[in-house]
């Protein structure tokens, strides 16, 4: 039986620039404080929200030592250090240990789009060069690449790797993964709409894009179902079902912080090759978090949305 990092949710956090897009380290430091405020249950830095793939090494370590300090030990930081070669993803990982993350994120290798037996021995060859418990990031659809559950089951074998953010939106193979791990292996949703689901299966939590907005619901999310009350939990998931849609309207990160930006968080642009969003989709999205509450009208734009807010209302509290 492994060691559970965090039960809840997981924000994966935005990566702040500066109009010029240097990395906004005051703002970085709202954000956080923002998550400590409100129930947010581990931080994820320097994952694909992040931006990790367009940070310097020197950024991407200057970005983790920030917030294993600015946290310091009150909810677990879990550092993205994925890598599609494995040295760099080793000497990533070590330096992440050495400046006090609690935990490691590791994305499968993309571009290469190895074999299973490479997953295997990519993953098994950063997890003996650290100490760190692993959280393995398996997303296909960014990476081409699927962990299959029989390799799950090998890797959950290795002591450190005890955990996976399973984004493959595959439910039948989250199913055969718990089946086969049982509790050597825990299991995150990396889908925001999928998140009562998978806790139906066993999971133990999400590390999740919406928390970036609303840390407490999503947090909610996951503490009603733990607490024996899944038809708040469902409710809560339903009524988020609208937003989640429209932070996904575009590649993430690129609605998330287009979303924070509107909500007063100045986060700026993203990086390239990720840029700004379709003017109707950023519309939309506008619309989305007016009549969430979460931002001013008049900020909102002009396009209609879906269900009326009576419906959300109704959903909310319900």
């Amino acid at each position: 039986m492994n060691q559970t990092i965090f039960t809840g949710s997981g924000v994966a956090l935005v990566t702040p620039m500066n109009p010029d897009l240097s990395v906004n380290y005051e703002m970085l430091g709202q954000l956080i404080d923002f998550h400590l405020e409100n129930k947010t249950d581990a931080i994820v830095v320097a994952g694909t929200t992040g931006e990790a793939s367009t940070l310097t090494d020197q950024e991407h370590l200057q970005v983790i030592e920030y917030t294993v300090k600015r946290v310091n030990h009150r909810i677990p930081v879990i550092a993205g250090t994925g890598s599609n070669n494995t040295a760099h993803a080793i000497e990533l990982s070590q330096e992440a240990e050495r400046l006090g993350a609690d935990a490691l994120l590791v994305v499968t290798p993309y571009y290469n789009k190895c074999s299973q037996k490479g997953l295997f021995l990519h993953f098994q060859a950063i997890a003996q060069s650290v100490s760190l418990p692993i959280v393995l990031y398996n997303v296909p659809s960014r990476t081409s690449v699927n962990i299959l559950p029989i390799t799950y089951y090998k890797l959950s074998e290795i002591s450190n790797i005890v955990a996976v953010k399973e984004a493959s939106g595959n439910f039948s193979q989250i199913a055969k993964i718990l089946s086969l791990c049982g509790d050597r292996l825990d299991v995150y949703s990396g889908n925001d709409d999928q998140i009562t689901s998978a806790l139906a299966l066993g999971a133990k939590g999400v590390i999740s894009v919406l928390a970036n907005l609303v840390p407490q619901d999503t947090h909610d999310i996951c503490q009603s179902y733990f607490d024996g009350n899944p038809e708040q939990s469902d409710n809560l998931q339903l009524y988020y079902l609208e937003l989640i849609e429209n932070l996904f309207s575009d590649v993430n990160p690129i609605p998330v912080k287009h979303a924070l930006n509107a909500m007063g968080f100045e986060v700026g642009p993203c990086r390239l090759p990720l840029c700004s969003m379709d003017e109707t989709a950023a519309e939309r999205l506008l619309g989305s978090l007016y009549r969430y509450g979460l931002m001013e009208e008049k900020k909102a734009g002009s396009v209609t949305v879906r269900r009326p807010q009576e419906a959300l209302l109704w959903r909310r509290n319900h």
